[in-house]
């Protein structure tokens, strides 16, 4: 378990990730101790979450998850795809299990319909859901990314959020095991390929981190990919952190690839990580360059106020509409940047 260190100035912290940030990843088993404290120069002003997003925190002492643990491994051989899209249509997935994350969250496990199939999503993609209750006049349709490993045989993940007045989530926090869900896909998102870039950035809001878990799972478990990664996550509190294992274990596997760095709106007193909103100065400070072109990506997702601050919003699911925002003002072009 690495230790934790105190604030730095931001001039240190600047100088210190720009060097992270520039140098290739060393070989050898290098433990460089990590710290998740940004200073608070760099923490304030910003802007705030919607109260819908959900919050992390620091890692934490607790073991790794089942995913987390079997993050290094590739699976031999590729198993029967469930999804296959197309004019595949729906497929009724019967909800396997239900476990409470936290006060507004859960993770909900689907058969998929052969034990030896595997999902069939590939790296980044989401899939659709549907449901349709008795009173209602049309089907409530909503997109989600599995948390899930895309070689996870048998059955597939999502951690899902319930909104208040979201009949999908609401919808979905009832399910019982053994009920029945319309999911269909996969919905193409950003196409990974190994190295396909030296280093990406991801800056997620509340369950924003989906799509980013599923981009980094992949990268880490795959001996070849040599991929640095920065991750800037804000939520609005400790109690609502997600994916709190699976991230603090690729701190702990990966010292010189992966950072994060936590952003907190209402942190507890202890809280060692940042304090504040997620603002230019801290983006400025952790990301990578953008001089570096075509070497960096810059992953975005999050709740609507957090795409006008930082990258302005897509126009629709196929249009990524124009970049603006904090990443635009620290200049960064268009084609480095990718919205969830």
């Amino acid at each position: 378990m690495f230790s934790r260190q105190v604030f730095r100035p931001a001039q240190t912290l600047q100088r210190q990730v720009r060097n992270y940030a520039s140098e290739a990843p060393k070989s050898g088993g290098n433990k460089t101790v990590l710290y998740t404290g940004v200073a608070a120069g760099a923490l304030s002003g910003g802007y705030l979450y919607t109260r819908g997003s959900t919050p992390t925190g620091q890692a934490g002492n607790a073991p790794p998850s089942k995913e987390a643990n079997k993050i290094p491994g590739l699976t031999a051989q590729p198993g029967k795809p469930a999804f296959t899209g197309g004019d595949q249509g729906f497929l009724s997935l019967k909800l396997e299990s239900s476990e409470i994350i936290n006060h507004n969250t859960k993770k909900l496990t689907f058969a998929l319909p052969e034990p030896d199939m595997d999902s069939g999503l590939h790296v980044a993609s989401a899939v659709i859901t549907k449901y349709k209750g008795a009173e209602m006049e049309k089907p409530v349709i909503r997109p989600y990314t599995p948390t899930s490993d895309v070689d996870q045989k048998g059955t597939v993940d999502f951690i899902i959020k319930k909104y208040p007045n979201g009949p999908m989530s609401s919808h979905l926090h009832d399910m019982e095991p053994g009920q029945r869900l319309d999911i269909k896909g996969p919905i193409p998102k950003y196409q990974w390929e190994t190295n396909k870039h030296e280093h990406v950035a991801m800056i997620a809001g509340g369950t924003g981190i989906t799509p980013m878990w599923q981009v980094a799972n992949a990268i880490f478990k795959n001996p070849e990919d040599k991929t640095q990664v920065t991750l800037v996550f804000g939520n609005i509190s400790e109690q609502d952190i997600l994916m709190k294992k699976e991230l603090e274990h690729l701190e702990n596997t990966y010292p010189r690839r992966f950072r994060a760095f936590y952003v907190l709106d209402n942190p507890p007193e202890q809280w060692q990580g940042g304090k504040g909103f997620v603002t230019k100065e801290l983006l400025k400070t952790v990301l990578p360059e953008p001089k570096e072109g075509e070497k960096i990506k810059i992953f975005v997702c999050g709740p609507p106020p957090m795409y006008k601050a930082i990258s302005g919003g897509k126009k629709s699911p196929s249009d990524q509409g124009e970049l603006a925002g904090y990443l635009k003002e620290l200049g960064y072009s268009k084609d480095q940047v990718y919205k969830f």
